[in-house]
């Protein structure tokens, strides 16, 4: 019986080319979409997967109260001090690792030399992500101070293999050291990547400081293990005031966080988690079974409209004694077959895509054919969508009466079967529409977020990394680039301008409360020519200058600080910052140094020789861009030689802000017109049938003088109403979730009009120009050729 079918299936297939073709190209675009969304939510949900325990690896988390305790933030980064404690106080941790990301940091080894990710970690780390050793073990890699872990790309790159094992290497043209460990590449989706590992008592050697115990300075990360069988609940509330425990002044209140869902669920209010990136991630797996359902949508309305073709094979078969169940069987194994062909040309739409889809997302996304689980899941999707596209054919062409078909009684008076291809058509073009809206939306929303004012000059704007000879000799290379005519203007500063990089609290002022010690201000030490240099709108005040010898003690203020601090007049007021009194010589406007759609924290500017980072240049415009940068290189390169050169334009620093957005805008826009297309490859399939079906009713129009204009409208009204049909009921849905996600934002555009109209406009264009090929080509055919076997 199983050959039988699949015989009779292979030969429908090929009798039916068309529609054949139609329902596998609009199936494997419809598998191939989801599963390509379905490989990017499955990369995106095992994020920070990689533990050895995922169940019990939590991140310590701070929750920043005011003098009313209560919560007004929670911060993901931690201090020094909390590792040890976890270890040495609570029984229930395991393993507990501080973590510092470096960032990118020079690694040689006499002969070459390249900068990649470096990350500092106490041992332990060891312990709780479980990293593929390819050489060296777990156990020691870490023990010795100067001990380096590598990855294999790494080591590649550097040496050209990968057998480096206690090879010596040198470190920020500082120390060398001793290569302990090489580990396979870490993917993409982990918060803590590195490309080479040290232990936390290097980072003690070469920065002395690090060594207190600080519990303000929040520029690290605490990973725990907790033992099985913990209960974070209770755990975080024996920790809640841990940190006053330790010391009267630090008001925080830990908790701990699993890890591996925190990258989901990464937004907090009032200490707990109120979604995330969640919602997107949501947002993508309802686009991929929509579409997919779509697709199958498609595969019951072709298979429903061909019904009469088959009608007196079902009555032909039912007479000479086939069962309904053999019926069921049949179409079920033709549902299914066509599905398999269309699994095969959707793997080879992925394998083409993927690149494509990964250089659009900056993924490493990929299918691996050895793992049996992809092979299995593959298999389900297949099965579930032959089984869903095909039963509701399989059932209603099996229950044909086969005395009313013989006798060639219309089938068409079933209402059932029009009513319900009516409402899947309805559902599809629904669908479609509200991701028309919201792909809409979405673009309207990246463009009113990046075309707000920056607040400074971002154009020309150039920076780098300071590192090595730049420290002890940024006064030589400012007067040097100034001489060189290649920038106007430079300064150097404890981080850049276009992220948040600090933050600090504590500040008092004059006219502060006990409670104003706990708000949170964003924080940059710079040095001379700050707004001279990014070209910020200074509302009251000056910019740091040599000619004033007191602005050693000197800070900056943005308007919503000077807002926040209720200072009246603040130019000449005192401050306290960080424990050191410093006086007040600017105010700049905001400008836009968080995300774009959110609003400007109160951010204090604070005159600091000694806390670099980072130089920030302004390139003169009178000379090529090509002409500066290769002058600031070779002045560079002269100062610094051990060094590469890294200049990076602020300007791009910004747009990486929109990424989030950016992503979300890509994938709705490629799925959202996939989904459109998908629906109309179904709706013209169906409009060749509704024509092929009336095609004598057609014949005697004509004869009795219908026009072709009107022969058109009558063949393309009924189609135009079921896509009327769905703007009136979409378009209420996709306002609603639109709005919805719109209010994620502080600023933001809005849902107009405009927008609904021309979607609803551009959907009947779409189908009318979909269905007015099939309806011309039957209004226009010869009346005789449909009449005279009549």
């Amino acid at each position: 019986m199983f050959k039988l079918n699949f015989k009779i299936a292979l030969r429908n297939i090929w009798k039916n080319k068309t529609s054949s073709l139609i329902n596998i190209s609009g199936l494997a675009i419809g598998l191939a979409a989801c599963l390509l969304l379905l490989l990017y939510v499955a990369y995106e949900w095992n994020f920070d997967g990689q533990t050895f325990d995922p169940s019990n690896t939590y991140k310590v988390l701070i929750n920043n109260v005011d003098a009313n305790k209560k919560i007004t933030n929670t911060w993901q980064a931690s201090t020094n001090a909390i590792a040890p404690l976890f270890k040495s106080e609570y029984p229930e941790v395991n393993a507990a690792a501080r973590i510092d990301g470096a960032g990118m940091k020079l690694i040689a080894n006499g002969r070459k030399s390249l900068k990649r990710t470096a990350c500092f970690a106490d041992p332990d780390i060891l312990n709780i992500f479980d990293y593929n050793f390819t050489a060296g073990d777990a156990k020691s890699a870490m023990v010795a101070p100067n001990s380096i872990i590598i990855t294999e790309s790494t080591a590649k790159d550097l040496f050209g293999t990968t057998d480096v094992l206690n090879r010596s290497v040198h470190f920020d043209d500082k120390i060398d050291l001793k290569i302990t460990g090489v580990i396979k590449d870490l993917p993409k989706n982990t918060s803590v990547f590195f490309d080479f590992l040290m232990p936390w008592s290097l980072d003690e050697a070469l920065t002395p400081w690090i060594k207190t115990p600080s519990w303000g300075n929040f520029n690290y990360n605490t990973v725990v293990r907790m033992n099985p069988g913990t209960d974070p609940e209770k755990f975080n509330l024996g920790i809640k005031g841990f940190m006053h425990r330790h010391n009267q002044y630090a008001d925080g209140q830990l908790m701990i966080f699993p890890l591996n869902k925190l990258h989901l669920y990464d937004t907090f209010l009032n200490g707990a988690s109120i979604g995330g990136k969640i919602e997107q991630l949501r947002l993508f797996m309802g686009l991929a079974i929509g579409i997919l359902l779509i697709a199958c949508i498609n595969f019951m309305n072709m298979a429903t409209a061909k019904s009469e073709k088959r009608a007196k094979e079902v009555g032909i078969k039912k007479t000479i004694g086939a069962t309904r169940s053999s019926l069921i069987s049949q179409f079920l194994m033709e549902s299914l077959v066509l599905t398999l062909l269309s699994a095969v040309l959707a793997i080879v739409l992925i394998e083409l895509c993927i690149p494509v889809f990964n250089n659009l997302l900056d993924t490493s996304l990929k299918i691996n054919y050895s793992n049996i689980a992809i092979w299995l899941s593959l298999f389900v999707v297949v099965l579930l969508t032959g089984l869903i596209s095909g039963s509701y054919p399989a059932f209603y062409l099996s229950s044909f009466n086969p005395v009313q078909i013989l006798r060639k009684r219309t089938f068409r008076s079933g209402l059932i079967s029009i009513n319900l291809r009516q409402v899947l058509v309805v559902g599809q073009f629904c669908f479609a529409i509200i991701l028309i809206i919201s792909t809409i939306v979405i673009y309207k929303q990246i463009q009113f977020i990046k075309n707000r004012p920056i607040g400074y000059d971002i154009n020309t704007l150039v920076q780098m990394p300071q590192e090595g000879e730049l420290y002890g000799k940024f006064d030589l290379l400012k007067e040097r680039l100034l001489r060189s005519g290649a920038v106007t203007s430079l300064y150097q500063s404890s981080g850049t301008i276009a992220n948040h990089t600090s933050s600090f609290s504590g500040m008092e002022w004059k006219g502060s409360t006990e409670a104003d010690k706990s708000i949170d201000f964003s924080q940059i030490a710079a040095t001379y020519d700050f707004i001279q240099t990014t070209g910020l709108k200074l509302i009251a005040g000056r910019d740091f200058s040599k000619n004033f010898a007191s602005d050693s003690a000197a800070l900056l203020l943005n308007a919503t600080a000077v807002k926040l601090m209720n200072l009246a007049d603040p130019i000449g007021q005192p401050v306290m910052y960080h424990g050191n009194k410093f006086t007040v010589v600017g105010v700049f406007q905001d400008f836009i140094q968080d995300a774009p759609g959110s609003k400007e924290s109160p951010l204090v500017v604070a005159f600091t020789k000694g806390w670099g980072g980072v130089v920030t240049m302004r390139l003169n415009t009178a000379n090529t861009v090509a002409e500066n940068l290769a002058t600031i290189e070779k002045v560079v390169k002269d100062i610094n030689p051990a060094y590469p050169v890294e200049l990076t334009f602020v300007d791009q620093l910004y747009a990486a802000k929109l990424k989030a957005q950016r992503v979300l805008a890509i994938l709705s826009n490629l799925f959202g017109g996939l989904a459109i297309f998908i629906s109309c490859l179904g709706l013209f399939g169906l409009a060749a049938y509704n024509a092929e079906q009336r095609t004598k009713e057609i014949g005697v129009r004509k004869i009795l003088g219908a026009s072709v204009s009107s022969l058109m409208q009558l063949l393309s009204f009924s189609f135009l109403k079921m896509v009327g049909f769905a703007i009136i009921i979409s378009v209420p849905i996709a306002t609603y979730l639109m709005n919805n996600w719109l209010k994620g934002f502080d600023f933001h555009t809005n849902v107009s009009w405009i927008i609904i109209l021309g979607t609803a406009l551009g959907t009947l264009a779409i189908a009318l120009l979909t269905v007015s090929f099939q309806a011309y080509k039957a209004a226009n055919a010869n009346p005789v050729d449909a009449l005279k076997y009549e």
